[in-house]
């Protein structure tokens, strides 16, 4: 089977308003479309929500990938999952983010697992965050779907940095919860710039990677303009049976269209 691809719109064509990016995509032969979360709340207003919906469906292109809301990222915020005094608000969302997930057929919802904060120990976010994750995985199978968990790289205080890590609180929760639909986002960027063996994760791991990302390094820009060896690592994966997408998530160093040139 062929590597799909989908294109994440909160980080390619943002020359456009959000709405008009799903159409773009489509006009550059894509048929897939991921977001971070796409709202300034937890909890919009049904408009906002009514109006996301309908870009994505007039565009003709399938939501493959929703986060969780995640606090102020452009701030630095890196999600709620594990952050004692925003817990609520994580799970306002969560009902949200499912919903607009079921009305377009959306499979899989990251949820970004937060900072270390001043206020709460190590150890009381942990448990929230297997509480909150526990939650999350309950909402998403109710349509089918899967959450994910995130190494993330460039968040000095974001304590998931290596594959291990992340896998060791996905365990967490499936042992506290009883819930299979928790997997492991392998973003190769985040991975690789943490100092990960990313071959190793995929040939060992291959079978809980849930999502795929890709972005080259240096400078997380398209495949081919850092030293990443992406192609080869995507081969791998196909070859080891990942059938899901791989999430274009890189900043174009181009115009967005012109940095889909490295499939070619």
């Amino acid at each position: 089977m062929m590597l799909r691809y989908t294109v994440n719109c909160s980080i390619l064509f943002t020359e456009l308003p959000l709405l008009e990016r799903p159409a773009a995509v489509r006009r550059a032969g894509f048929d897939a479309v991921e977001f971070w979360w796409p709202f300034a709340e937890a909890v919009p207003a049904d408009a906002e929500i009514d109006a996301f919906v309908r870009a994505i469906d007039d565009a003709g292109v399938q939501l493959t990938g929703l986060n969780f809301f995640a606090g102020d990222m452009p701030g630095g915020d890196r999600g709620l999952v594990s952050w004692p005094k925003r817990s609520g608000e994580f799970r306002d969302n969560l009902d949200v983010t499912v919903g607009i997930g079921e009305r377009l057929g959306c499979g899989a919802f990251n949820a970004l697992y937060g900072n270390r904060v001043d206020s709460a120990q190590p150890a009381e976010q942990d448990e929230v965050a297997v509480e909150n994750l526990g939650l999350a995985a309950q909402a998403a199978g109710r349509i089918g779907s899967v959450v994910l968990v995130e190494p993330v790289s460039g968040a000095e205080r974001y304590p998931l940095l290596t594959a291990a890590d992340a896998l060791a609180v996905i365990d967490r929760v499936q042992a506290a919860y009883d819930v299979p639909n928790v997997g492991l986002l392998a973003d190769l960027y985040h991975l690789a710039v943490n100092g990960d063996d990313v071959d190793r994760v995929i040939a060992q791991h291959i079978d809980r990677i849930a999502h795929v990302q890709i972005a080259d390094a240096p400078g997380r820009h398209e495949p081919g303009t850092g030293t990443l060896p992406l192609q080869a690592q995507l081969s791998a994966l196909e070859a080891g049976g990942y059938t899901g997408f791989i999430g274009l998530e890189y900043k174009p160093s181009t115009t967005s269209v012109d940095s889909f040139d490295w499939r070619i």
